[in-house]
């Protein structure tokens, strides 16, 4: 299925107006679509298009680029290997899985310089060094991110063309759906245990049925923990990712390695937690260290939280262990039962959401006194120039205690302050009751 996206949009603003000045670069964890969308595009938007697959392509045309000095001879053999003709500024050429043929994301320099067509490359694990050794980065790239389809998509791609247009109406109006709420709900619930992966969301819309569902992001993740596997043998990496759960679960104020993988600590895995964020398959959320404007000044690295990138792999993620028919999560999130123990589950697709509306993600903690206990804001936000906390619930608790004596410790620096919960849009003093399915709204 080719599902709508938002990125096609962004897609057609670069053709349009950087007209082959750059090449477009969509990065992107593996499996979110990246492939289909391009091709999609391609056949669109242009009176032809060749696509290179480094995935599965001759040695002929692999050996095309290991000389790139003559360029008319280059297309030449190009367009006799492909049997497709291409027009002169009507033609696009597609590198897809362009970490897999260095010599050709390197030949982008000369190919943008000539400027007969248009060029697109779709790549994962783009900066793992042995992708990038021995080549020369080029600088006419666009970069465009493609991330798992966000709750708007999925409403779309389910049949429901308006997506979240009513609901920014509300939010912007501040109003509670009434009715409306509980539907919102239900639908969220469902993109929860779905996810945004177009695989999954393609074997939820053929045949209903989340048990197939769940064999799909299984199979994805295999193939993240073997992609993990070959950034780092060890091991390392696919059991840092494997306990994500837990380590949410725990409800820490920082991802424990120690308790992960015995003698490692933060700075002695960074190297390995920085490819596994260049994946693009995790999220990872700082704590800062001064919450402000410019919180990236104010980033703890080596103090961090771990999300999955997509909250329907998260679900599958926490169960791996288990069979379909055991996942409780599955059971209680259908039946609306999901209680705060289980609360992670929305943390992360908070985060999720967050991430994909172009925030990056933060967090603060602080001791509140009271013994060894600390209070923690979830997420900050920095909004012209103040930073709107954000605490989140699984429930429709209206506790804020955190929120609280984080907004009276910053005073000054406060501008919106949120709690995110399961019930409808209220606001009580200045703390604004807000729908977790508003979250891309914020």
């Amino acid at each position: 299925m080719i599902f709508k996206r938002k990125l096609y949009d962004e897609m057609l603003r670069w053709k349009q107006q950087r007209q082959g000045k750059t090449a477009l670069l969509v990065e992107g964890a593996r499996r979110v679509g990246k492939s289909t969308l391009v091709e999609a595009f391609a056949q669109r938007e242009y009176k032809s298009y060749v696509l290179i697959d480094f995935a599965n392509v001759s040695k002929t045309i692999q050996s095309l680029f290991e000389d790139v000095s003559n360029l008319d001879y280059f297309f030449l053999r190009l367009q006799n290997e492909t049997g497709v003709t291409l027009h002169e500024r009507q033609s696009v050429v597609v590198f897809d899985e362009v970490q897999l043929q260095p010599l050709a994301r390197q030949a982008i320099k000369y190919l943008v310089k000539d400027g007969r067509y248009d060029y697109i490359e779709t790549g994962s694990l783009l900066s793992i060094k042995k992708n990038i050794q021995n080549i020369l980065i080029p600088s006419e790239e666009t970069r465009l991110t493609m991330h798992p389809m966000d709750f708007e998509e999925f409403l779309w791609a389910t049949g429901n063309e308006s997506g979240l247009d009513f609901l920014r109406v509300f939010w912007e109006k501040k109003l509670p759906l009434a009715q409306a709420h509980r539907k919102q709900m239900r639908d969220l619930r469902v993109y929860m245990l779905v996810g945004g992966m177009p695989q999954a969301v393609a074997a939820y819309i053929e045949l209903n049925n989340l048990q197939a569902v769940d064999e799909v992001k299984r199979d994805i993740l295999k193939l993240y923990e073997s992609d993990f596997h070959r950034i780092d043998s060890t091991g390392r990496a696919s059991r840092l990712f494997r306990a994500i759960p837990s380590q949410l679960n725990n409800n820490a104020s920082r991802y424990q390695v120690g308790s992960v993988i015995e003698g490692q600590d933060a700075d002695r895995i960074a190297d390995v937690v920085a490819a596994m964020e260049d994946s693009q398959a995790v999220t990872l959320a700082y704590h800062a260290t001064d919450p402000n404007v410019g919180m990236n000044m104010f980033s703890d690295y080596r103090r961090y939280k771990m999300f999955l990138a997509d909250t329907g792999l998260f679900v599958t993620l926490a169960f791996m262990d288990k069979a379909f028919t055991e996942n409780v999560i599955y059971n209680k999130l259908l039946g609306d039962k999901l209680g705060s123990n289980l609360g992670y589950v929305y943390e992360n697709l908070v985060a999720q959401m967050l991430y994909a509306n172009g925030d990056s993600l933060y967090y603060y903690t602080f001791p509140s006194g009271k013994g060894n206990h600390n209070y923690e804001v979830d997420f900050l936000l920095s909004r012209g120039n103040k930073i709107c906390p954000i605490e989140v619930k699984s429930s429709g608790y209206r506790t804020h205690a955190s929120l609280d004596a984080f907004c009276a410790k910053f005073s000054a620096r406060i501008g919106n302050r949120y709690l995110l919960y399961t019930k409808d849009y209220q606001q009580d003093g200045q703390v604004q009751y807000v729908p977790v399915y508003m979250a891309g709204l914020l």
